[in-house]
């Protein structure tokens, strides 16, 4: 019976209705474009740490970012090899360059990374058939997924074979196409021999590297090895599981910088805006109902009773006005991962997550306005 009050309280006024479900609606939108939002970031940070062929990261202590890493000297590498659980280790160049744009002449910083052409630094087949092609002078492979700004380069590969451009005031030939994907600090990346990347950056000396990747024998327990790597080399490094790695990276953009605080602040500020809403939406509705609230009250009907009906309301809002919400954030998320090359989607955890937080949303807006039925007395009112 509370359910049927409830709604017919509700559709009896059907523009506040459709008022208060567009509210709960654009609460909905922006709860979710903020997580959506702060996920890309984390998801998009990380591509390099978990889509690298590695068990155990050499990492400098000084580097805040992958981005922007510092040198260290790659003899610490092979001092890790020494240990019985090492399988391989693979030396990595990391650092911005500047691409110019062949089309416009544009200038924009460009991530490269530089490897030995017979290590197989990603684990993926589409990415070993490339590396050969690495091995020629001034040869490198184009990230596919890079910002446009970079111009037309999959196009022209695809069509040309080669695409001849500058970086850092080089000549260089993109031979190849390889998908890795943009994130807040990295607009695009190429890949390139240790050789050629040296060419690019004459002032760095081949002895540094920025990262230093290396797999372990089956069966090794890749914490253990950690553990005695720590104790193994000096202190100019870190030592970093893939796990490690992953949450040192999230934490910077988290923690070290605004970016994690303000999709997070800007959730909770969606959730404020929506209960804000909902609260206004019962507590008119309220008001207005109150004489037919008391009439219940005086058939004997209880307090909870009557208030319930209103709860009920607030339930029937949120999932009403969480339907329209989704569905325009699914076409919005659409939109900006086509514009920007973020990993944009809604997840099924993300999804049940803001459902549960719009009907705590509606839930407490429901207790403050039903403060005004559980106090209600007939005899003041009639």
């Amino acid at each position: 019976m509370q359910t049927k009050v409830a709604w017919l309280q509700l559709k009896h006024r059907p523009v506040r209705l459709i008022v208060a479900l567009c509210g709960i609606g654009f609460a909905v939108l922006l709860i979710l474009m903020q997580l959506g939002f702060r996920s890309a970031l984390f998801e998009s940070a990380v591509r390099f740490h978990e889509k690298l062929n590695y068990d155990i990261a050499l990492f400098s202590p000084d580097s805040v970012f992958i981005v922007r890493p510092q040198a260290f000297s790659q003899r610490r590498l092979y001092q890790a090899k020494a240990l019985p659980e090492v399988e391989q280790v693979m030396p990595v160049n990391i650092f911005p360059g500047v691409w110019k744009n062949p089309w416009n002449n544009g200038r924009r910083s460009i991530n490269t990374l530089g490897f030995d052409p017979g290590d197989a630094i990603f684990d993926n087949p589409e990415f070993d058939k490339l590396r050969p092609k690495l091995k020629a002078r001034d040869a490198m492979i184009f990230d596919s997924a890079s910002r446009p700004e970079f111009g037309p380069v999959s196009e022209s590969v695809t069509r040309d074979k080669v695409l001849v451009t500058e970086i850092n005031n080089r000549e260089i030939s993109v031979v190849g196409l390889y998908k890795m994907g943009t994130s807040f600090g990295l607009d695009g990346s190429v890949f390139m021999s240790t050789d050629n990347w040296l060419r690019l950056f004459p002032d760095r000396s081949r002895e540094d590297i920025q990262l230093g990747l290396i797999t372990l024998k089956a069966g090794t327990n890749a914490n253990e090895v950690r553990d005695k790597l720590k104790a193994y080399l000096p202190g100019d490094v870190l030592v970093l599981t893939k796990r490690d790695f992953v949450e040192r990276e999230t934490a910077y953009w988290n923690s070290a910088t605004p970016i994690g605080y303000i999709f997070t602040f800007g959730a909770i500020m969606g959730f404020v805006v929506g209960a804000i809403i909902v609260y206004q939406i019962l507590f008119a509705g309220v008001s207005e109902h109150l004489s037919e609230y008391a009439t219940l009250r005086a058939m004997g009907y209880s307090s909870t009773f009557v208030s319930g009906i209103v709860v009920q309301q607030a339930v029937l809002l949120g999932a009403l006005g969480y339907i329209p919400g989704v569905a325009v954030v699914m076409w919005l998320y659409s939109l900006a991962a086509g514009a920007t090359n973020l990993p944009l989607y809604l997840t099924q955890d993300r999804a049940i997550t803001v459902f549960i937080l719009t009907m705590i949303m509606c839930a407490i807006s429901a207790l403050l306005s039903v403060r005004k039925v559980a106090r209600l007395d007939p005899a003041e009112v009639f």
